[in-house]
């Protein structure tokens, strides 16, 4: 589960660096308010990631806000996007869900967990 975990993680996280800073146009759209596709795109990221890395559960989450911060500052170089300190907020919040969400799994379903890795 670990190595999948890592795996969807990264492919994730490609699509989320794609979708955040290639123009306005080519962003897609689910129909769900934005808020909402943010915070569960970064929820969806740190919980594979925190499940990828169980030891590693802090530093995955400060690594994940980091990366939210960083793709909302990049969109400042694209002439059609605009990164804001409200979106960056909404991003942490679904971080801190995906974590908070991989803790949960844990406790609930330990057998998620690699033999050896906790």
């Amino acid at each position: 589960m670990s190595r999948a975990s890592r795996i969807l993680g990264w492919l994730i996280l490609a699509a989320i660096t794609v979708a955040t800073i290639a123009p306005i146009g080519y962003r897609p759209v689910s129909g769900m308010p934005v808020s909402i596709e943010r915070a569960g795109a970064f929820a969806l990221l740190a919980f594979l990631f925190a499940l990828g890395y169980p030891r590693h559960r802090w530093r995955v989450l400060v690594l994940v806000v980091a990366a939210a911060g960083a793709l909302e500052a990049f969109q400042l170089l694209e002439a059609t996007r605009h990164g804001r300190v409200a979106d960056f907020l909404v991003k942490v919040f679904g971080c801190g869900c995906g974590t908070a969400a991989s803790l949960a799994a844990d406790m609930v379903w330990p057998r998620l967990r690699t033999r050896g890795e906790a």
